[in-house]
């Protein structure tokens, strides 16, 4: 009988194993690399909100007076809730303005800064 030259069933199967789990590790970093991409994008949002409240809050005259608020802002197709504390310091002429902004899946940036009460 004359040999025969090729793989054996047993190598293909293990040969099929081997290509299958490279192909779940290389999904996996493919599903992992689009989440990272998601969350970036909703850190970057989230921060154009926060400075865009930021800036609101340092500009606006009078300074705002100490307490909370809060509310949405629309921004690339999505609401964005948040919140700002106006806090009184040591230094009866500054005052501490703490901004989070969070969406649906919580808080996604923060941001904080100091007033003078009054500029």
């Amino acid at each position: 009988m004359a040999e025969r030259s090729g793989f054996t069933l047993i190598e293909l199967l293990v040969a099929l194993a081997v290509f299958s789990l490279a192909a779940l590790a290389l999904l996996n970093l493919a599903g992992e690399n689009t989440r990272s991409a998601a969350r970036a994008e909703t850190r970057t949002l989230a921060g154009i909100v926060a400075e865009n409240l930021a800036v609101e809050a340092m500009t606006t005259r009078p300074a705002p007076a100490p307490g909370d608020s809060d509310g949405t802002q629309p921004l690339a197709g999505r609401d964005w809730r948040w919140t700002r504390a106006v806090t009184a310091t040591d230094d009866p002429d500054i005052l501490r303005i703490d901004i989070r902004v969070s969406d649906e899946e919580g808080q996604a940036a923060e941001r904080v800064l100091f007033r003078a009460v009054a500029s």
